[in-house]
């Protein structure tokens, strides 16, 4: 959606490459996440506070380039939104 609406709106070559970079960041977080996770499911499927702790920064490294993301996205898009 993000991609067709840059489109649409006809964004700069530097605008474009933020938002590509903006959206692999969060995938490529999402990525060490998962691997994260299942790393860990692997030493152990029982309850353990510390396991539990490093899934939890893991995800929280997600949300951060996710809310990353939106900010770059809200820099981008809402000055082009206005204007129409």
């Amino acid at each position: 959606l993000v991609l067709v609406l840059s489109v649409t709106l006809g964004l700069n070559k530097w605008e474009a490459i933020a938002v590509v970079f903006s959206i692999a960041i969060v995938w490529i977080a999402e990525m060490f996440n998962t691997a994260i996770e299942k790393t860990m499911d692997f030493i152990s499927v029982e309850k353990h506070p510390q396991i539990k702790l490093i899934k939890d920064i893991a995800a929280g490294a997600v949300l951060v380039a996710a809310i990353a993301a939106v900010i770059v996205g809200c820099f981008i898009f809402i000055p082009k939104l206005i204007v129409l």
